[in-house]
């Protein structure tokens, strides 16, 4: 960090605190001993989801969270588990460094985590999600979720 008296390119940090979504630092100049605060915040590239028609659109929390509670409904899993499950969603997204990721690759994920949290709720997830057309669709997904269960 360059000192704004003497223009030295290094200081030393005396104090750190948060301060509202950034982070106050109390500098010393190493140089000059002069004393100067700066402001840190992380700078972050909004995460972008590739629709099915090619559209995109910013990746929405809230979105996802509302198609969980829907897929919830009169179901014993509680709101906290919801919005932790989109935390994990959210933050492994993040942590692959990408900007973009399709909404399948969404769902999938959804589903994946979903399945330990409440078979019920899987379905009717997969059921939108996948598109169920027919009976024999719900029917395979049972299926698949017996055999795993043996």
């Amino acid at each position: 960090m360059k000192c704004p008296e003497c223009g030295f390119e290094d200081s030393k940090v005396i104090d750190s605190r948060p301060a509202e979504d950034k982070i106050r630092r109390r500098r010393e100049c190493l140089e000059c001993k002069c004393r100067f605060t700066t402001y840190e915040m992380v700078e972050t590239t909004p995460l972008m989801v590739v629709k099915k028609d090619g559209s995109l659109e910013p990746f929405d929390r809230e979105k996802l969270i509302n198609r969980l509670a829907r897929a919830t409904v009169k179901r014993p899993v509680q709101m906290k588990t919801l919005e932790k499950m989109v935390d994990d969603i959210e933050t492994e997204l993040k942590n692959q460094f990408r900007r973009e990721v399709t909404s399948d690759e969404i769902g999938e994920l959804v589903l994946h985590k979903l399945k330990d949290i409440d078979k019920v709720a899987y379905i009717r997830f997969a059921s939108v999600y996948r598109d169920f057309t027919d009976i024999e669709s719900f029917v395979k997904i049972i299926s698949e979720l017996s055999v795993e269960k043996e």
